[in-house]
């Protein structure tokens, strides 16, 4: 356990930073899951917007955003 006063508010934000970025990470998988298994123009702006906004809450790199996106996109248009 941390002594020090910074240390102890430290901690204390990186749980709630954690919790926070945890729920921002399943939302974005239960949506690309969801668009995997009935892969619609509706799921697809859902997964975008979750992704969107994990890169910029920092969870996801944009690149990676980027690449899943373009690989769910495949999906809808390739019917």
């Amino acid at each position: 356990m941390p002594v020090i006063p910074n240390a102890i508010r430290k901690l204390r934000a990186d749980k709630r930073k954690k919790a926070i970025n945890l729920r921002v990470k399943s939302a974005f998988k239960q949506a690309i899951s969801a668009m995997r298994k009935k892969p619609t123009e509706k799921k697809l702006v859902e997964v975008f917007s979750t992704l969107d906004k994990a890169v910029k809450g920092k969870i996801v790199h944009k690149n990676k955003a980027s690449r899943i996106k373009s690989r769910l996109s495949a999906l809808v248009w390739k019917k």
